[in-house]
Order: structure tokens, then C-alpha cells, then sequence
């Protein structure tokens, strides 16, 4: 056995998640566990303290209406990691927007501390607790901010996209659209998302990412993994969309496919980085004798905000 594999299955013993969940050995490269756990707003949700990291553009003007990001973290990770590595702050100073950074929970369910966190989506009690934590967030932000009602979106990086498929399936009527980057599903069938809606998405996956491409089974992962091309299939299926994807080369190492003809033009897109690791391309990168190598060929964070200005939430 590797290095690598000794140290992220220390991390995975001593913390008990999924390997590929967990990248805590490789955030030695950030400051402090201050710097790490950096918050700057909390709320009570489900009877817990939950925190989160605000950040408003400079550019935010009260009189008008704002397009809320909710960008949720990697499990073993902090907001803060997920700010630096999204770099969601540059694209939200570049085009007004307000970015929110919810915290997930420590594995005993506790909503602070310095702890690493990570979103609990089993037993159904977690993943119900964190689904009202997210709504009862925006509605905080609401309350103080001018947000669009009609542009709020949600992306999530490895558990942390799990989560995001989750509040696809439970905040439909409130989420415009959504955003996944090296998502590590938890192979729930796609029947427990009853949630018909169609929401449109935008997916990052490398081949060489520790959450298997073409699913399966990876080392010390208690389920497998679904396929990411079946997966993003069955999304589409979801959004009712036409049969026929479109392929196309948008860099030498990155290929589009798109579904287009979908219901209320929720289009299902997924990006595929060839020998692209468990990293956010374009963003700051994960140590690569971890989580492998991190694309510079596209911007995950400036195309997914593209995707998403071209998606209002259609209210019936």
C-alpha cells in the first residue's frame, strides 16, 4: 500500500467517512485552524447552532435584487476551505452576487467547533436536519439582504455535491439551479428523489478522480459509487429532456456534453476532465499526492455561474 493510501486511511479511520469523502490530510497547506473554521454568521436550525461564511460583493446594491450562491464544502473540510478553493469571492465581486458558505456538522451532529465537518445525509433525520438548515439559511439572508427569489443556486464540491443533489430533490421550489464538482453520491436510487421538478445542472468530474468516473466500488468505502455519465443521464431523464446529447472538445484534456430539448429548458450538462483528479478545476488546488492533478484548462466557478445566469427559477 502507497503513501497516499496510508495516510487518507488514517484520516478515514480516525473519523470514520468514506476515503474518498475525506481530504483532511491535505489541508496542511492552509494556515490555521482558525483560518480553517472561519466563520462570520450563525443561526438555530433543527435545535443546533449551524454557522456559515457571508460574502457580499462590493458591488451589492440594496435596491436591487441579488442572485443568491450557496457553495457547500467536501467533507473533512470548513466554508473557509471551500471559499479558496471555488473562488467563488473573484466571480462574485466580477458580477454582483451575494456567496454563502454553509457549514456542515461534526460526525456526533454538533453544529461548531473547529472540528472538520461534513454533510450527514444518512439516517434520514441528518439529511432532513440539513435540508432545513439550508432553507431556513436562505430565508435569514432574505430577510437582511435583497435577494432574487428567482435566482438562487446551489453547488457543492464531493460530499458536499451530494448535498447539492439533495436539495435538489427536497428545495425544487426554491433552487434555480445546481452545480457539482467531483459529487460523491451516496447511491441513493434515483426513486427517493420524488421531487419531479425539473433543475438544471452542471457537473465536473475527472477520470482519474478517487470518486470513481464510471462508478463502482473503490477501497475502504462502505457503498459504490454510480456511474457519472449514467448518473448525469438519469438527471436528464429527470428534466424530461431529448435523447441525443451534444458532445463537443471545449479544451485538449475537457469535453462538453450537454442535453438539451429538456422541460422548462433545465438543461443537464457534464463536463469530463481527462486524468482530472478529486479538484475543482480551475480552482486552487488540493495537494495533488492526494487528491491528483487539478485542470487549468477551464474554470469550473466562472462556467458554472454562466450556466446558472441562463437559469431563472420558473415559478408556476
Amino acid at each position: 500500500m502507497n503513501t497516499r493510501k496510508i495516510v487518507i486511511g488514517a484520516v478515514m479511520i480516525v473519523i470514520g467517512l468514506p476515503v474518498v469523502a475525506v481530504l483532511t490530510a491535505g489541508v496542511s497547506f492552509y494556515a490555521s485552524f482558525y483560518t480553517l473554521n472561519r466563520t462570520n454568521g450563525t443561526i438555530v436550525s433543527s435545535g443546533q447552532k449551524r454557522e456559515y461564511l457571508l460574502y457580499v460583493s462590493r458591488s451589492y446594491d440594496r435596491t436591487k435584487p441579488t442572485p443568491l450562491v450557496i457553495s457547500m464544502h467536501a467533507a473533512a473540510l470548513w466554508p473557509a476551505t471551500q471559499m479558496e478553493t471555488s473562488q467563488w469571492n473573484k466571480v462574485a465581486d466580477e458580477h454582483g452576487l451575494i456567496v454563502v458558505y454553509p457549514s456542515g456538522t461534526t460526525l456526533r451532529g454538533g453544529g461548531t467547533g473547529v472540528l472538520p465537518k461534513v454533510w450527514l445525509l444518512r439516517p434520514e433525520a441528518n439529511l432532513v436536519a440539513n435540508v432545513r438548515f439550508i432553507s431556513e439559511l436562505i430565508d435569514t439572508l432574505e430577510a437582511a439582504y435583497n435577494i432574487d427569489p428567482t435566482r438562487i443556486y446551489v453547488n457543492g464540491f464531493s460530499n458536499g455535491g451530494a448535498m447539492a443533489f439533495a436539495l435538489s430533490c427536497t428545495l425544487s421550489h426554491r433552487i434555480a439551479a445546481v452545480g457539482t464538482v467531483s459529487a460523491a453520491q451516496d447511491q441513493r436510487p434515483w426513486s427517493w428523489c420524488a421531487d419531479s421538478r425539473p433543475v438544471p445542472l452542471i457537473n465536473f468530474h475527472g477520470t482519474a478522480d478517487l470518486v470513481p468516473y464510471n462508478g463502482g466500488k473503490v477501497w475502504a468505502s462502505p457503498r459504490p459509487f454510480p456511474s457519472v455519465p449514467t448518473w448525469t443521464a438519469n438527471w436528464a431523464q429527470r428534466n424530461r429532456c431529448g435523447p441525443n446529447p451534444i458532445e463537443s472538445a471545449v479544451a485538449a484534456d475537457v469535453t462538453r456534453l450537454e442535453y438539451t430539448n429538456c422541460a422548462n429548458d433545465a438543461a443537464v450538462v457534464l463536463y469530463t476532465v481527462q486524468g482530472g483528479g478529486h479538484s475543482w478545476p480551475g480552482g486552487k488546488p488540493m495537494p495533488a499526492w492526494i487528491a491528483g492533478p487539478t485542470s487549468r484548462s477551464i474554470d469550473a466557478t466562472s462556467l458554472m455561474w454562466a450556466f446558472f445566469r441562463d437559469h431563472k427559477l420558473l415559478r408556476n
